[in-house]
C-alpha cells in the first residue's frame, strides 16, 4: 500500500512542478511534498508497521522518491532563472558598435589649469620651469636642504620611505638642489608637481598633493623682491587683491622663514572646515635661501643671496574655484571634475 501510495505521490507531485507558474507556486509545492510536515514525512510515519524486509524495500523507494523530486524542482526553478535572464538581456541589449549618444569633451583638470596658468605667468618674467624626479635620494630630500639625519625638522614630514632607501619626495624643493647644481647662479626658477605624505586625511590634507617651488639667486636679493613675486602671483590667479599676512616661521632651508597665508576664500574669514575655523589658510611658506643650501648646491653664500618659497598649488586650486574638501581632487569623479 505504501509503496502505491508513494507511485501516486510523485506523479501528482511531478505533475504540479511541470505547471507551476512562477518560483513561489514551485516553493509552494516542495514545502507541501518535501516539507517537515509534508506528504513524504506523513508516507514515512507508517514505515514503523512493516516489515524489516518490507522497510527496506519502501525506504529505497522513499529516498529515491524524495531525490527525484528533489532533481525535478531544481531544474524548474532553473528554468525559471534563465527566462528571468533571457528577458533581462533582450530588455538591456546594447549594440556597443553603435557611437555613444551626443559629444562629451574632455577638459583639462583644475589643477593642471592653475598649474599651466602659472608656468605661463612665471615664463613671461623670464622665469625657466624645472623638472624633477618624485622618487628622491634622503641627501635631496632632505640632508641638501639643511636638515641633516638628527635634525628635529625631520619630525614636520611624514615621509614614506622605500625600501631602496630612497623616499618619495616630501616637498618640491629637491628640485632647487637640482637647479643649482645643473644652472648655477644667476638662478631664477619654479618647479611644480607632486609630494607625498603620510598626513592623516580630511577637508584641507591629502597624502598625496601639489606644490610649486620658486627660487630666485642672484646678487643683492632681499624680502622685497620675494614680496614683489608673491602679490604677482596671487593677483595673477584671482584677478583681484585678496587679504593676507605675512607671520615668521620656521624652515631649515630659509632664514629668515615667514608663513604667508590668504584669507579662506570658501568663508571669507569667517571660519569653516577648510581653514580649521581659523579664518586663513598657509599658503606661500618663503624666507631668503639658507647660506647652507647655496652651498650644498655649490654657490658661494658670500657672493649671492636668494629666496625661495613653496607655494600650496592644491590649496590654492581650492581658494580659486571655491572647493571646500581637498579629496574632491583626486576622487576621480566626473560629476566634479565636468564642472571645470
Amino acid at each position: 500500500m505504501l509503496e502505491s501510495q508513494l507511485q501516486a505521490l510523485a506523479a501528482s507531485a511531478q505533475q504540479r512542478i511541470d505547471a507551476a507558474a512562477s518560483p513561489d507556486a514551485l516553493e509552494a509545492v516542495r514545502v507541501e511534498v518535501l516539507g517537515r510536515k509534508g506528504a513524504l514525512a506523513e508516507v514515512s510515519k507508517g514505515m514503523g508497521k512493516l516489515t524489516p524486509t518490507d522497510r527496506v524495500r519502501i525506504g529505497k523507494l522513499l529516498n529515491s522518491t524524495k531525490t527525484t523530486l528533489e532533481s525535478a524542482l531544481d531544474a524548474r526553478l532553473k528554468s525559471f532563472a534563465d527566462a528571468a535572464l533571457a528577458a533581462r538581456l533582450d530588455a538591456e541589449w546594447l549594440d556597443v558598435t553603435l557611437p555613444a549618444p551626443g559629444t562629451r569633451p574632455g577638459a583639462l583638470h583644475p589643477l593642471t589649469r592653475i598649474q599651466q596658468e602659472l608656468e605661463d605667468l612665471f615664463t613671461s618674467m623670464g622665469v625657466a620651469v624645472l623638472d624633477g624626479p618624485e622618487v628622491e635620494s634622503e641627501y635631496n630630500n632632505f640632508d641638501a636642504l639643511n636638515i641633516p639625519p638628527d635634525h628635529p625638522a625631520r619630525d614636520m614630514q611624514d615621509t614614506f620611505w622605500l625600501s631602496s632607501g630612497q623616499c618619495l619626495r616630501t616637498h618640491t624643493s629637491p628640485v632647487q638642489v637640482r637647479g643649482m647644481a645643473k644652472l648655477g647662479p644667476p638662478l631664477l626658477m619654479i618647479a611644480p608637481g607632486r609630494v607625498f605624505r603620510n598626513e592623516e586625511v580630511d577637508a584641507s590634507h591629502e597624502h598625496t598633493f601639489y606644490q610649486l617651488e620658486g627660487m630666485m639667486v642672484d646678487r643683492n636679493v632681499s624680502i622685497a623682491h620675494m614680496l614683489y613675486f608673491m602679490r604677482t602671483l596671487l593677483k595673477h590667479i584671482f584677478n583681484r587683491e585678496v587679504t593676507v599676512r605675512l607671520r615668521p616661521g620656521y624652515f631649515p632651508f630659509v632664514e629668515p622663514g615667514f608663513e604667508l597665508d590668504i584669507q579662506c576664500l570658501i568663508c571669507n574669514g569667517s571660519g569653516c572646515p577648510v581653514c580649521k575655523q581659523s579664518g586663513w589658510v598657509e599658503l606661500l611658506p618663503c624666507g631668503l635661501v639658507h647660506p647652507n643650501v647655496l652651498r650644498m648646491g655649490g654657490i658661494d653664500p658670500d657672493r649671492w643671496g636668494g629666496f625661495a618659497f613653496g607655494l600650496g598649488l592644491t590649496r590654492l586650486v581650492m581658494m580659486r574655484y571655491g572647493i571646500d574638501d581637498i579629496r574632491w581632487l583626486q576622487s576621480g569623479d566626473l560629476r566634479f571634475l565636468r564642472q571645470f
